[in-house]
């Protein structure tokens, strides 16, 4: 065999070697199917599982959780995967999720996984669409926009905080979220919503929804034992509770307005409304679940971030020690114009959520083929954008994992969502109650800060489920200033 024909050969084979690795590329890039447009690329990993056990691995720092980190790295900031039986679209690109978000009901709509969807309700207002949506809405807006906390929820909230800090006083260990959730918050909402008076009934309508909170983002398996079947428990109790109130409530033979629930049965007694008694009732469990974790896993995040920050807990003292002394009555309550005036107030919290990630995920799903970077997404795809990408993007915040509340100073607040900070989510879905947890936070802190302070006992790891959580609370001693 002659070396022109050994060369000849080795040519040819190289020559197919080459040919074979680009078709090769090409199949990956199109997610494995011949002639489809160009998909995303990814991994749909284990049969039935998918990479769902990787998904909600813990992890134990603040910046981007490795599921979607080793993601990145690999595929890019879109890529495909599948979670608890669902294939997805993940999407850690801004510009992808900032349409996501801005074109609802044009080119995507509203999605949630049906695990998701069995916890908040069929017929929860995040799944209603169009103008059904927006005017449930306007409804909600009557209880938490702006006129309703100038003139009442403001001083419900600064009585509830003040009362809260008060029963903290001489208690040896006092563990930040429950506290607040239980008491402060959750009881404040509960009798707004529902005029229920949860510290009477022994929190047993908190117990319900602490349970919700623990199995939303859990493995969906429904076994005796588990987080999931627990939160499904305690939905069923907090749906039979309110359905027997607003039974009540609708059949009695007079009625004043005195919260939602009457603002509620007003609009299904309206001639020709589209809202439903399920529709109701499922409202009235989102606004109760809302209400008891976001803002008190939120405020158990800023005193841990404030505990391991002397600097920005000094700013932050002096900030509310100056507003009480400009008052001429010391102990009088707080006006809206110094709530309006707390602006390092307002640095620590957005800081404080953007590295919490409260939210750390949002799903919807494509209503028309869209093309973005070079990839097609195909109508029907579900999306699942991750706020956490937004949030530890080196390009916009410096140094993303540390607390620096100053980088606010420089940087325009987000009066609603956007596409850098999407704590309270955006577009047409903008959180409904995001004034209202803001003002909460705020209040809190300044009853806190102008007569107490407080020392860390045990806890304060954060940990991401890919949630926030503290698996061994954060526990602290509070004392009055010297």
């Amino acid at each position: 065999m002659s070396m022109h024909y050994l060369a000849a050969v080795l040519s040819v084979a190289l020559g197919a070697i080459l040919v074979l690795r680009l078709a090769l590329l090409k199949w990956r890039k199109n997610g494995g199917r011949a002639g489809e447009a160009c998909l995303p690329p990814g991994s749909r990993g284990l049969p039935l599982l998918g990479e769902t056990l990787q998904f909600f691995a813990p992890s134990p720092t603040l910046e981007l959780p490795p599921f979607f980190k080793q993601r990145l790295d690999r595929y890019g900031p879109i890529f495909r995967t599948s979670v608890v039986g669902e294939d997805l679209i993940v999407s850690l690109d801004t510009e992808l999720n900032a349409r996501a978000l801005q074109q609802e009901e044009r080119a995507f709509e509203i999605w949630y996984p049906p695990s998701f969807m069995r916890v908040l309700g069929a017929d929860s207002i995040v799944a209603a669409l169009g103008p059904l949506h927006r005017h449930i809405r306007a409804l909600v807006l009557r209880l938490f926009g702006p006129e309703s906390l100038r003139l009442a929820l403001l001083r419900d909230v600064e009585r509830s905080a003040r009362a809260e800090l008060r029963s903290w006083l001489g208690r040896p260990d006092v563990e930040v979220r429950a506290a607040t959730s239980r008491q402060m918050i959750f009881c404040v909402t509960a009798k707004k919503l529902i005029s229920h008076d949860d510290a009477a009934a022994q929190g047993s309508l908190w117990k319900c929804f602490d349970a919700c909170t623990r199995g939303l983002l859990a493995f969906p398996l429904r076994v005796p034992g588990t987080a999931f079947y627990k939160c499904m428990q305690g939905r069923e109790r907090v749906m039979k509770l309110v359905k027997q109130q607003l039974g009540e409530r609708r059949s009695a033979a007079e009625r004043e307005a005195v919260d939602f629930f009457d603002v509620v049965i007003d609009e299904l007694d309206r001639p020709g409304t589209e809202m439903s008694e399920n529709i109701a009732l499922d409202l009235l469990f989102l606004l109760l679940f809302a209400s008891h974790e976001t803002t008190s896993i939120g405020l158990t995040a800023i005193l841990k971030f404030l505990t391991d920050n002397p600097k920005a807990l000094q700013e932050l003292t002096e900030e509310h020690e100056n507003i009480q002394k400009r008052r001429v009555d010391p102990d009088s309550e707080i006006t809206w114009e110094e709530y309006k005036s707390m602006k390092f107030t307002s640095h620590v919290i957005h800081e404080a959520l953007r590295l919490a990630n409260i939210a750390p995920v949002v799903f919807r799903k494509a209503k028309q083929d869209v093309q973005i970077k070079g990839y097609t997404i195909p109508k029907g795809s579900k999306i699942m954008i991750c706020s956490s990408a937004a949030h530890m993007n080196p390009e916009v915040y410096e140094d993303p994992a540390v607390f620096n509340p100053w980088r606010w100073k420089d940087i325009p607040e987000p009066v609603g969502g956007s596409k850098d900070f999407m704590a309270f989510g955006g577009g047409v879905r903008l959180c409904v109650g995001a004034d209202f947890a803001k003002l909460q936070m705020s209040i809190f802190l300044h009853c806190l800060l102008i007569k107490y302070r407080w020392k860390a006992i045990s806890g304060g790891t954060m940990v991401f489920y890919p949630g926030l959580r503290f698996p061994g609370g954060f526990h602290i001693h509070l004392l009055r200033k010297d």
